[in-house]
């Protein structure tokens, strides 16, 4: 643990690995798990739990400790809740929001100010830019970019619905990719390798290679062979 770190709230039910390093004024809540070597920057806020509104149809958090994996590193003033679920050598960028019961993979960056809602899963590998909404319920596999100010949305009511319809979040397959500004509508799926150009509002299922662009979206050609993620490994 690290020498210098002023202000430093850690709670006594926290557990801590070996050599990680914290900033100033880091407030550490109950129960979280620290890996070994991960690094928290300046005015992170780890484990903090939900405030809900009465109205909200979220799942109760239960007791899931929010778990770092070794060698991640959580940014200025990002904040991560209580259960989620960072993968080690994450990053996490400044003043980042990740939310309850979502999980961020190995080697994953989340971009600065971008903020990850709740039960989201993200896969290994995976580029989030600067200011992304990953909204709630929806699942990010392996090796996808989604460029900076993009947005996924879940509600096609807006909040005027009963208890009895379901969010539905984005399906991102992998190594599709997602240009900046984009907008997706709820439950739309982006095939494996496919392209969503900058600007594009996504109101359907986008094919595997689909190149994707215009308002709404449409198919324009498909992605190059030499454009695949393996040419570029």
């Amino acid at each position: 643990m690290s020498d210098a770190a002023p202000n430093l709230v850690l709670s006594p039910t926290a557990q801590v690995g070996r050599d990680v390093t914290f900033g100033a004024n880091v407030v550490v809540h109950d129960g979280v798990i620290i890996g070994d070597g991960v690094v928290i920057q300046d005015g992170a806020i780890l484990g903090k739990r939900p405030k809900l509104a009465p109205t909200s149809g979220a799942a109760p958090l239960g007791d899931d400790p929010l778990v770092i994996g070794a060698g991640a590193a959580i940014c200025a003033q990002a904040v991560v809740f209580a259960s989620a679920r960072i993968g080690e050598g994450a990053i996490v960028g400044d003043q980042a929001f990740v939310r309850e019961r979502s999980t961020i993979g190995a080697g994953t960056v989340v971009g600065r100010g971008s903020a990850i809602d709740n039960d989201v899963t993200i896969g290994d590998r995976v580029r989030i830019q600067t200011s992304v909404y990953i909204t709630g319920f929806s699942v990010v596999e392996d090796d996808v970019f989604v460029g900076p100010c993009a947005m996924t949305t879940n509600d096609d009511t807006m909040n005027r619905h009963d208890d009895s319809y379901v969010l539905r979040g984005a399906l991102l397959r992998r190594a599709c990719r997602i240009g900046g500004g984009a907008v997706l509508t709820p439950g739309v799926e982006v095939g494996e390798e496919a392209f969503v150009a900058a600007g594009t509002v996504v109101t359907a299922d986008v094919p595997p290679r689909g190149f994707v662009m215009g308002v709404p979206g449409r198919v324009v050609r498909e992605v190059r062979d030499e454009d695949l993620l393996e040419r570029w490994r």
